[in-house]
């Protein structure tokens, strides 16, 4: 095994590493100068999580040379092999990385012309005679391009840092919105502490008012160019079309073979002893699959291998790749599989840790009573209380008709309900619209139901959160409404007086509980192929009433099973999985396959945030690199958190109109587009400053009086 002596330090310590390759060698890039790359350079990188799990990126600039980028693939496999085959490798192309990369930086990266070719070092100085000039763009990805220090290189809609040494400028152009001027100061920021060791002056100029000192760098103004729009962005629906090949031998002539044309995927088209790219080209996307027991020789050539189709598909060269050794699978590529499932280790880093920077996602154990004080626990369990406070339920008909609250709690698929939720929280008095759409209602019901939730949210002054719910899809919080009884769900027919239709005379119900004790019973056909080994299931027929518990079910389900079965009403034969009667089967059209893979209920998945912005005359999103904090919601933008389990849109109160009303919409697309097979979770819509703890808690450090201040002018003085 070839090793370098810098490979001596490689992953010892959590964290990042940077080298550039320097006439075909390695040297270190000092921390204070991380995100500073030079256009004609190659560097790598090496990020190590504590569990210790290990990301290689190998980055290329515009301008670097064929030798340096072919050093840096060199140096990317003897790393990998050093770290024993365990990491996963990214080819990072200069403005087209990969979000992992990008989450590294999050005040930016800056992009600085010349290279080792040209003379240009990394040190960090105090070097007062710096004149140069960055052009920064971006609102959730930022960079800083150096450009030509003159007035030609400026533009209205961005905003230009004008570096002179002792003093950093920040232009910014007429049509630049708040929000872009507050990331672009993180990049000044950055500067000042990191290159400059703090001895800078941060000075904030508007266009048109540019003092003495900057006319006497770039001499007088000789007209600003107006905005650029950015046109690169992929249609949503494309980012989602996925192929998968195998890759027969990589080592010699590479040939792949289609296994599945179109995502999604199932996990066991992934065979351990082989390896396989998975093609999201569409999105500047290639993933490779290193199976665990595939040859040496083609898992060594994997990244090799990725070069090999981009060039043969006639793909960019500016498509990412991404090396994936078999248990440390990134979210974007596990998301084309329907039936993703990680293996629960108990070491190693799929259990707790995520590949990436995502931190440990903790499982944090319900305990009602703390629910108020433990933010985690409220955003991972969805609960923003125990649900004991007021609950008043309406049917849609024309106008919204109270519910007999003797029925609270049975929810018929051809109706749709109103549940206004009232509690108190820090003094105040609390409100939840959850507005559940049965799947069997009519196009009216569901028109009028979106209808009355805004005229109810209104006539409570707008602060109510609302949470639309489709059938079958509850969140947590709204199955514990109802007392320690289950939840029950009818797969049709309806509340209303005379309007019942006549229920089939075979039923089953599936009863499962959920992560905050909470219990729901689902009507589902009844077909054998729906039973599943973590559940009861209930079993109603013309002659007979079973309860089937599953290995893995728990007492609460059995308990509320009686609910179930007191409703529906017989004598009740009690059946254990692998002790079921003849006559169980045959009511259930014969024995077939069925879940017996042991509970995975406590996957906790890493939550994601998007910005949703016209800014550039379309409606956009993207993705927030990195760990997201609250200071990455734009108040000027519609975000949209994806919890895996539930989406929330959160509302900036200086969105425009445009961003309000596509939110929904993107929501769902989103959603409906997933490679994973995802569709009809809980969106629930909530407004800056009215945010609740099932939100909050997804972000570290929550401050309900953030935006009170003024961000910029505490960044600038009042200047």
């Amino acid at each position: 095994m070839v090793s370098h002596k810098e490979f001596a330090e490689a992953g010892k310590q959590p964290g990042l590493q940077v080298w550039r390759i320097e006439n075909m060698d390695l040297k270190p890039v000092p921390k204070a100068l991380h995100g500073n790359f030079y256009t004609g350079d190659a560097y790598l990188l090496l990020y190590t999580t504590s569990a210790p799990s290990y990301c290689i990126h190998m980055w290329l600039g515009e301008e670097c040379s064929q030798d340096e980028s072919g050093a840096a693939a060199i140096f990317a496999t003897q790393l990998d092999d050093f770290l024993g085959g365990g990491p996963v490798q990214f080819r990072e192309v200069q403005n087209f990385e990969s979000n992992t990369f990008m989450g590294y930086f999050k005040s930016g990266i800056k992009y600085k012309k010349g290279g080792v070719a040209s003379g240009f070092k990394h040190v960090v100085t105090n070097d007062a005679n710096v004149k140069r000039l960055l052009h920064v763009k971006g609102r959730r990805i930022i960079r800083a391009t150096e450009v030509d220090m003159t007035w030609a290189s400026f533009n209205k809609g961005d905003c230009f840092l004008i570096d002179l040494g002792k003093d950093i400028y920040q232009w910014c152009g007429s049509e630049c919105n708040r929000f872009e001027k507050l990331k672009a100061s993180e990049v000044a920021i950055d500067i000042r502490d990191n290159e400059r060791n703090g001895r800078a002056k941060l000075h904030r100029v508007e266009e048109g008012e540019e003092p003495q000192a900057i006319i006497e760098v770039l001499g007088p103004i000789t007209g600003i160019a107006p905005s650029i729009p950015d046109d690169d962005k992929v249609e949503v629906s494309n980012r989602k079309k996925g192929a998968l090949y195998m890759i027969s031998d990589a080592s010699g002539s590479m040939k792949v073979s289609v296994v599945a044309s179109s995502s999604p995927f199932k996990q066991a088209m992934l065979s351990q002893e082989d390896c396989y790219i998975l093609d999201n080209g569409v999105d500047k996307n290639i993933f490779v699959w290193k199976g665990p027991k595939a040859n040496l020789s083609e898992r060594k050539a994997a990244m090799a291998a990725g070069q090999e189709f981009i060039k043969e598909k006639g793909y960019s060269n500016k498509t990412q790749i991404q090396v994936l050794p078999a248990g440390s699978e990134t979210t974007l590529f596990k998301q084309f599989f329907s039936d993703w499932r990680d293996k629960d280790e108990t070491t190693g880093p799929t259990k707790a840790y995520t590949i990436g920077r995502i931190a440990k996602v903790d499982q944090v154990p319900f305990d009602a009573s703390t629910l108020h004080t433990n933010k985690a626990m409220a955003a991972q369990h969805g609960m923003v209380d125990d649900g004991t406070g007021k609950v008043q339920i309406w049917r849609v008909e024309d106008d919204k008709v109270p519910v007999d609250p003797s029925s609270y709690g049975h929810f018929y698929g051809g109706d749709c309900y109103l549940i206004l939720y009232s509690y108190r929280l820090g003094g105040r008095e609390q409100h939840i619209i959850y507005t559940w759409q049965g799947l069997k209602c009519t196009k009216d019901e569901l028109a009028a139901s979106a209808f009355l939730t805004v005229k109810l949210d209104d006539s409570m002054g707008g602060s109510p959160v609302q949470v639309r719910v489709t059938q079958g899809q509850e969140p947590p919080h709204l199955m514990s409404l109802f007392q320690g009884k289950p939840m029950i769900i009818h797969s049709g027919g309806t509340s209303r007086k005379g309007g019942q239709t006549q229920a089939a005379s075979t039923r089953l119900f599936h009863i499962r509980q959920s992560s905050n004790r909470a219990t729901r019973a689902v009507e589902v056909d009844a077909s054998s192929s729906n039973l599943n080994t973590n559940d009861v299931f209930v079993l109603k027929t013309s002659s007979a009433l079973f309860v089937w518990r599953g290995q893995g079910a728990t007492d609460e389900e059995m308990d509320a099973a009686k609910h179930v079965t007191s409703f529906l009403g017989g004598s009740v034969t009690q059946v254990s999985e692998s002790k079921e009667p003849a006559e169980f089967w045959s009511a259930l059209g014969g024995k077939q396959d069925y879940q017996t893979s042991k509970s995975l209920r406590n996957m906790v998945k890493p939550p994601r945030l998007f910005g949703c912005s016209n800014k550039t005359g379309r409606l956009t999103v993207e993705e927030v690199p990195g760990d997201f904090t609250q200071s990455d919601l734009a108040t000027d933008d519609v975000m949209l958190l994806d919890t895996w389990d539930q989406i929330f849109i959160w509302v900036g109160n200086d969105a425009n109109a445009e961003e309000r009303n596509g939110a929904p919409k993107i929501a769902k697309d989103y959603v409906d587009s997933d490679p994973s097979g995802r569709s009809g979770l809980p969106i629930t819509t909530i407004k800056q400053g009215a945010e609740p703890p099932t939100f909050t808690g997804w972000f570290q450090a929550w401050d309900a009086k953030m935006w009170d201040t003024d961000r910029l002018a505490k960044i600038f003085g009042h200047s």
